[in-house]
């Protein structure tokens, strides 16, 4: 997984906590935020509860990168909407959650990501795009906590938090290396350099250099000689 995955699935982890098994959830019995019904489709057919209380995490990573990051092409999605889609899916499936960025996109809604989708996200406003995303999940979280209340607050949370983190993600930028932006028309912005103009750029300051110590010795041998 690329590079953004790692701090995804540290707010995920920290997220689901450990094991649970609230009356209140229709997952049933879960730890890491794998429920039984997803252990015994992926893990152990036959999972009881003692089998969740006991999974390792290993079991879970496994999981959730095979079917959960896989599935929505996580290494495809930019950075913070890779995150957005992830744990929109992890926290109320993956289909309802490539739903949403499908008709966020004004793409046809199938719940199976395709390369159209993923297109569609590259020329898409990033920010604006997670935004929107989190924005649908909040208004959808917010009228399921009518029937359930207990979970409102913590839903909620679990928003603010994500958001804040795929943005986070979304504008990450070096802090130790120049801006660059590769374009056909060279570089944009001010202080922006394009890869590809900085072994052409030493060459030039080279030569600028060369040119002016020349001119500096053609012009003392000619004052020399008129002196003379």
């Amino acid at each position: 997984m690329k590079e953004t995955y790692n701090e995804a699935m540290a707010q995920v982890y920290e997220d689901e906590g450990g094991y649970s098994n609230d009356a209140g959830d229709p997952g049933g019995p879960t730890k890491y935020g794998i429920t039984i019904h997803d252990a015994r489709m992926y893990w152990k057919r036959d999972a009881t509860a003692a089998d969740v209380r006991a999974m390792p995490k290993s079991v879970a990573a496994d999981i959730y990168a095979k079917h959960y990051a896989n599935p929505i092409r996580y290494n495809d999605l930019p950075a913070g909407l890779d995150y957005t889609i992830l744990d929109y899916g992890i926290n109320s499936g993956i289909s309802r959650s490539v739903k949403v960025l499908q008709r966020t996109l004004g793409r046809t809604v199938t719940g199976n990501i395709n390369d159209g989708d993923i297109e569609a996200c590259k020329k898409a406003e990033t920010v604006d795009l997670i935004n929107k995303v989190w924005d649908e999940r909040v208004r959808f979280l917010t009228n399921l906590s009518r029937s359930k209340p207990q979970f409102r607050a913590g839903w909620l949370s679990r928003c603010r938090r994500g958001r804040h983190l795929a943005l986070s993600l979304a504008n990450k930028q070096p802090s130790n290396a120049p801006t660059v932006v590769a374009t056909a028309g060279g570089a944009v912005g001010s202080g922006v350099i394009a890869a590809s103009q900085w072994p052409h750029l030493w060459l030039y300051i080279s030569i600028g250099v060369g040119a002016a110590i020349l001119i500096g010795v053609l012009g003392w041998y000619f004052y020399r000689k008129k002196k003379g």
